[in-house]
């Protein structure tokens, strides 16, 4: 047992927020699914499994060519050493009709949070089937319908999605304070998917086949540790990593006034939110040369020089502000650091608007506007729940037949509330993804970003990465950044240009 493992005890609100915002798992409309019944209380009388894997043919017409695939949703159940289940994890997965079982990539997705089922990346970019979510002028009340994705991974590879224990319909049967201790931190959660993924393996005949792992946001902080897990304890080997969105090291992005490693890796999304405000976008990354040179250069220093050098704070005032767009006297107040509920309420202030931390081209109206402090949830993440839940739920259900019952998340503030983290300096994937690449010269990694999301900023993964050794083939470890937020496949154009380069990782022209 490890001693995250030993940690049960919850963290002070003030710290649980800090930490989950960071990986973007705390969000109004997941808080307001409190009325549900609490994780754990399965536990007080005799358990409902979830029911047998239920599966169905489908096809798919991709330019000139038919896909037949077979849809299946089922659960993998997590047992003590007595053969008790203690949990029960959901999957759905989408394998190619008569391929070579040996020879044909499986793909592993994870969403983030903690507290995200993996019904973003499914339904928003690798499925067969898909529905739109995450652009400017969508409302929950929108249509839930899937339609055939032109844009599938299921073309190069199958894939298998994975729901953490609290999120979708994955559920545990023992009590709230035993979930958190066998599942519900960040070492624990690495063990038992690691398990339910070579579980999933052998259970499907395809322990020989390459296999790779994606995530989004938090799921990007488990890719590399789940390859480091899966390899050095399961004896599975992993070909490659898909890491969406992720926030490597929570060091990058820490409440810290002295550090200036957290303004600085937000300031050239920031820009980027600025160039595409005043129609000078699609954003690209030689737009944002500029504002990466200063951020890296004279901001890092100014910043460093502290508020009492006045000098420095006339030149943070001035140059942020050309930047991002913002009033200089809001930015000489602040001392050059933008938080972003400041920020994502005066981006838009004038039109009584507030912008989404995770795109900032994603906006609502301000339902407090002349309130001093932002009393709203965000944006993106407050619209996407109900159509992603509808949509999700459907096609398990009825499309599928596989007819489970009781709640299911898309994105559970019961799982963030009772995470329980380790020491902040702690939550790092860098370690992780450095050993993996050093023991497998073969292994391709593509870490993908888009320019417009300030939750997780692509600069604070440039960094990262920046400082990792050149190990074999420089190119096989890619940052890619695209037009975009969080969700940057939301955008058409942003998702085409994603799946060129997801393909050069599984080695398709």
């Amino acid at each position: 047992m490890t001693d995250t493992q030993n940690h049960t005890k919850l963290r002070p609100l003030a710290r649980l927020l800090m930490l989950a915002a960071a990986f973007g798992c705390l969000a109004a409309p997941a808080l307001a699914q409190d009325a549900k019944p609490e994780v754990g209380k399965a536990a007080e009388a005799a358990p409902q499994y979830l029911p047998k894997p239920a599966s169905k043919a489908m096809s798919i017409r991709i330019g000139a060519k038919t896909l037949n695939y077979t849809a299946t949703v089922g659960a993998l159940p997590i047992k003590d050493d007595k053969g008790k289940i203690q949990a029960e994890i959901v999957y759905t997965a989408y394998t190619l009709d008569g391929a070579d079982k040996t020879r044909r990539p499986v793909t592993f997705a994870f969403n983030g949070g903690p507290g995200a089922a993996s019904v973003y990346l499914h339904l928003g970019v690798m499925g067969p089937k898909r529905i739109p979510f995450g652009n400017d002028g969508e409302a929950p009340s929108d249509p839930a319908l899937l339609s055939d994705n032109p844009e599938t991974w299921l073309e190069f590879t199958d894939l298998v999605f994975i729901d953490p224990v609290g999120t979708g319909f994955s559920r545990s049967y023992v009590s709230l304070e035993e979930t958190k201790r066998q599942f519900w931190g960040p070492q624990q959660d690495i063990v038992y998917l690691s398990r339910i993924v070579a579980d999933w393996l052998l259970k499907n005949e395809r322990m020989a086949a390459p296999k790779f792992i994606a995530g989004e946001s938090y799921g990007g902080y488990r890719t590399p540790r789940l390859a480091n897990q899966l390899q050095s304890v399961e004896g599975v080997g992993i070909s490659g990593l898909v890491i969406i969105s992720p926030l490597l090291d929570r060091a990058t992005l820490s409440d810290n006034e002295i550090s200036p490693v957290t303004a600085v890796s937000r300031l050239p999304s920031m820009a980027a939110a600025h160039l595409e405000r005043t129609g000078k976008g699609p954003v690209t990354k030689a737009m944002l040369a500029e504002a990466e040179a200063y951020a890296r250069g004279e901001y890092m220093v100014d910043l460093m020089r502290g508020p009492k050098d006045a000098a420095a704070k006339v030149r943070l005032a001035s140059k942020v502000s050309a930047l991002t767009g913002l009033d200089p006297k809001l930015v000489a107040q602040l001392n050059g650091r933008i938080d972003l509920s400041t920020y994502t309420r005066e981006l838009y202030r004038d039109q009584q608007r507030i912008a989404s931390r995770y795109d900032t081209a994603v906006t609502s109206f301000d339902p407090y506007p002349n309130s001093f402090n932002r009393r709203a949830g965000d944006p993106t993440l407050d619209v996407i729940v109900a159509p992603t839940t509808s949509a999700a739920v459907d096609f398990m259900t009825r499309q599928l037949g596989w007819k489970a019952e009781g709640p299911y998340y898309a994105l559970s503030g019961i799982v963030g509330r009772n995470w329980v983290y380790g020491p902040a300096e702690q939550i790092e994937a860098v370690s992780d993804l450095r050993k993996v690449i050093a023991l497998d010269s073969d292994m391709q990694v593509l870490v993908a970003h888009g320019f417009t999301d300030t939750q997780t900023p692509y600069f604070a993964s440039e960094l990262i990465l920046d400082q990792i050794p050149v190990m074999g083939d420089p190119n096989r470890v890619r940052l890619t950044v695209y037009p975009g937020g969080h969700m940057y496949y939301s955008r058409d154009d942003s998702r085409r240009a994603f799946l060129a380069d997801v393909k050069k990782v599984y080695g398709v022209r």
